[in-house]
């Protein structure tokens, strides 16, 4: 406990674990690197053809299909939300990613099975295309397979991210600003490099060599993966977990629905607060205000042990543990705005039955699969990131004479107009191609090919790719600094859990739509793609996404500036000291 100092005015000092010269650093970063790699791979190559797996061997539905497969994606991003808090309060992110790499191994052998064994799977005429309905059994085994894959990759995506930064700390228990904002670039430069291979090597397996080798190589790559994770053992820098996040959010709101009856005074740290011990928060921030009441010490006797501990720590909690729910519930508005952002994300499935029905060829003799036009999105987020770091900042700060870099709402903003960019492209191309297939008589073919060049969808793949570049790791970096360094896994996995909403949200949206329009005759997104309104359902979600924009706005400014813009000032201050540059405020 104690009064109010100047030290109430830094803001939360990073408490990553120390990483002594022997182990952590850029030395144990390959393999971290080349097993994620391997796991993306793994992972990612089964999406892209789900939804014709599905359809093609157990005769689903095409919008049944697709909810199935949100369902899948919502727990695949809901998991690694689950697994941050065990890994930060019980577990620890090792032994998380280890967790992960076992379960997810085991999910793809399942999936294989139902390749490879035909009772796996129901029968299906191939000369009809329809199959008989599968039994209890035959979806037991496909489901249990996808959610031991969902298991296994909230391990691994739960952790992964954070543990790869805990190797960057110094001897100071702290991680240079900018070599973590190089490092979130580089990291999604490597899931994107990944889901490239995927989209291109793994689909065109499948495409080529059927669905036992389509499974059986990702099977392999997990099992790879998991093998360099684990050689690298000693290498690691590996951090000690925490108390439960969760109990101890669940104590600061029991202690200030306890202590409600305690009038704050208006004058900021006029009570006598009860801080941690060496903690540089001896006085909460004046925002969520109420929640200042889980820490003010009425009765020194009463509530202080001998120890100078709380004697009811769910009547009393430190001031630190108080920021730290205020700096979660801060940063959910703006998480928020993600959810409509995936739903944009996620219509890959229906891509694949829209690229399907075009001509995919680039020469006489090459044709991509329907399944690869994602590959589209990993090269543009990936050359967006490169020129992005290594030659618009570097040019625009020498030109300058000072760092210059969007900052963290402004490139969060940049990528949500271009999921808006995305939508519209989109719909507009879905438009014009059903038109065609109407023009040539094809409606009662859903499969046969229209004559309109496929390539018109690389207007879609690649603005999501630059709608991930901005977006998608400006919020990945605005929750880690933003979070304190003890939710640091907990930072790293929010975007996960908005991925998990935005699945769910897709799923809701698309039966919503399908129900409704059903009753007035042929579906928008009918299981005949030329029948069906597919554009409509692309221009709802495009009028979504303008209106995610603007409330994107107002969620920003009403976060105010960010809490990390200070040390990424003094960081970039004490870069350019000896030239007398200025800083910038990058929030």
């Amino acid at each position: 406990m104690g009064t109010p100092s100047d030290a109430n005015k830094k803001m939360k000092e990073p408490l990553l674990v120390t990483a002594p010269t022997s182990k952590g650093g850029f030395k144990a970063l390959p393999f971290i690197f080349a097993s994620e790699v391997f796991q993306l791979v793994a992972s990612v190559g089964l999406l892209p053809n789900m939804i014709l797996y599905l359809k093609t061997q157990y005769g689903l539905e095409n919008a049944k299909a697709a909810n199935l497969i949100f369902i899948w994606s919502a727990a695949n991003q809901f998991t690694p939300v689950v697994g941050a808090f065990l890994a930060d309060s019980y577990v620890g992110r090792y032994l998380m990613i280890g967790f992960g790499s076992i379960f997810s191994f085991l999910g793809m052998v399942l999936l294989w099975s139902t390749a490879m064994f035909t009772q796996a799977r129901p029968r299906c005429d191939k000369f009809s295309s329809t199959c008989e309905s599968p039994t209890t059994p035959q979806l037991l085994l496909l489901y249990s397979s996808l959610a031991l894959i969902s298991i296994g990759g909230g391990g691994l995506k739960s952790s992964s991210l954070a543990f790869g930064a805990d190797q960057l700390t110094n001897r100071n228990n702290a991680a240079d600003s900018r070599t973590l904002e190089s490092y979130f670039s580089w990291y999604y430069v490597f899931v994107q490099g990944s889901a490239l291979i995927a989209f291109t090597c793994i689909v065109y397996v499948q495409d080529k060599l059927g669905w036992k080798m389509g499974f059986g190589v990702p099977a392999i790559l997990m099992f790879i993966s998991g093998l360099v994770f684990f050689l690298a053992s000693p290498l690691y820098v590996k951090s000690k977990t925490g108390k439960s996040l969760l109990t101890g959010f669940a104590r600061v709101l029991s202690a200030s629905f306890r202590n409600r009856h305690i009038d704050l005074s208006s004058q900021a740290g006029n009570e006598v607060k009860f801080f941690r011990k060496g903690s540089v928060l001896h006085v909460p921030s004046e925002k969520l205000r109420f929640l200042n009441k889980a820490c003010v010490i009425n009765d020194t006797q009463q509530d202080l042990a001998s120890d100078d501990n709380a004697s009811n720590p769910w009547s009393l909690c430190t001031v630190d543990q108080v920021e730290d729910l205020k700096a979660l519930i801060r940063v959910i508005p703006v998480w928020s705005t993600g959810i409509i952002v995936t739903v944009t994300y996620s219509l890959d499935s229906f891509v694949v039955l829209q690229a399907g029905t075009m001509d995919r060829h680039i020469t006489p003799n090459f044709e991509i699969p329907a399944g690869s036009f994602g590959v589209f999105t990993a090269i543009t987020l990936i050359i967006a990131v490169a020129l992005y770091d290594r030659i618009a900042l570097p040019l625009a700060s020498k030109i300058k004479g000072k760092p210059v870099r969007l900052s963290l709402k402004q490139r969060m903003g940049i990528g949500l107009l271009w999921s808006c960019g995305a939508m519209v492209s989109v719909a507009t191309v879905e438009h014009i191609r059903r038109e065609i297939a109407i023009r040539e008589g094809l409606s009662e073919k859903p499969q046969a090919m229209v004559h309109m060049s496929a390539l018109w969808i690389l207007l879609y793949c690649i603005s999501i790719g630059l709608a991930s570049a901005f977006c998608g790791i400006g919020q990945a970096e605005f929750f880690y600094t933003e979070l304190p360094k003890t939710m640091s896994t907990v930072a790293a996995n929010l975007q996960s859990l908005g991925a998990s909403a935005g699945s769910v949200a897709a799923g809701f949206i698309t039966s919503t739509v399908d129900g409704v329009t059903k009753t007035r005759g042929e579906s928008w997104i009918s299981s005949n793609i030329n029948k069906g309104h597919y554009d409509y359902y692309y221009w709802l979600l495009t009028a979504l996404s303008v209106l995610n924009f603007f409330y994107f706005l107002a969620c920003s400014k009403a976060y105010g500036p960010c809490q990390g813009n200070e040390a990424r000032t003094l960081v970039r201050a004490h870069a350019f000291e000896k030239e007398d540059h200025e800083t910038i405020d990058d929030c």
